[in-house]
């Protein structure tokens, strides 16, 4: 019998302008001492199901070797960085190619959302693992949305239909990386893995998650962050 393994993938390669800070916000340290991507990883490898990792990290990266989890067990390899986003979680995926089957599932976490949780970590993998292709951490939208037309008319958007995308999110290995694979070909422009999924026709699931799973992009963000890991 097979059994479907689950990997992680980590992209850090971010260097972070908007927090004006002289290095990578997922090294800047939170209240307990951890920096923003050990505790990512602390969180996650808490998880019996994740077998092993990659990380991508940028060229010029010399912060993650000082990382307590660089020489961690399940650490499988790190990879190159990318312009964008995807092209270093494709990178990371090709680092996978030689141990991960398509079937095997990969959840991709943003290395500066420190506040996940282990349990809805473990929800995510339970309501998903039977899917076809994976699915990935929503939370409600609970502001009222306004939108601008181009002659400037605002209008008002039912919320009720909408979700604001977290991370882990969770797929199939194979369907991720023919979906970045395509991604790359066409030259699209995508800001998380499920938008590749959905241009290649797939339907993806979505599991609430816990509105405390703040991705830090300012400063102020800091201070929350250390608020939900009290």
């Amino acid at each position: 019998m097979n059994v479907d393994n689950y990997y992680l993938v980590i992209p850090a390669s971010g260097i972070g302008k908007r927090m004006k800070s002289e290095i990578p916000k997922q090294y800047l340290k939170l209240g307990n001492d951890l920096t923003i991507i050990d505790q990512c990883l602390k969180t996650l490898l808490e998880v019996d199901e994740i077998k092993g990792f990659v990380v991508s990290l940028s060229e010029k990266d010399t912060l993650f070797k000082s990382s307590i989890y660089f020489n961690h067990s399940k650490m499988l390899a790190t990879a190159k960085g990318g312009k964008e986003r995807f092209n270093s979680v494709l990178n990371a995926l090709n680092s996978l190619s030689s141990v991960a089957k398509p079937n095997d599932w990969v959840l991709v976490h943003d290395s500066v959302r420190p506040c996940v949780k282990k349990t809805d970590i473990e929800v995510l993998i339970n309501e998903v693992s039977n899917h076809q292709t994976g699915g990935i951490l929503v939370t409600s939208v609970v502001d009222t949305i306004k939108q601008v037309s181009n002659d400037g008319e605002v209008s008002t958007i039912d919320r009720k239909k909408l979700y604001k995308a977290q991370t882990p999110q969770m797929f199939r290995f194979g369907i991720l990386k023919d979906a970045l694979d395509n991604a790359l070909k066409l030259g699209n422009h995508i800001t998380d893995e499920s938008e590749a999924i959905e241009n290649l026709g797939y339907s993806i699931k979505i599991v609430i998650g816990s509105s405390s799973n703040i991705k830090i992009t300012q400063i102020d963000d800091l201070e929350l962050a250390n608020h939900y890991l009290q």
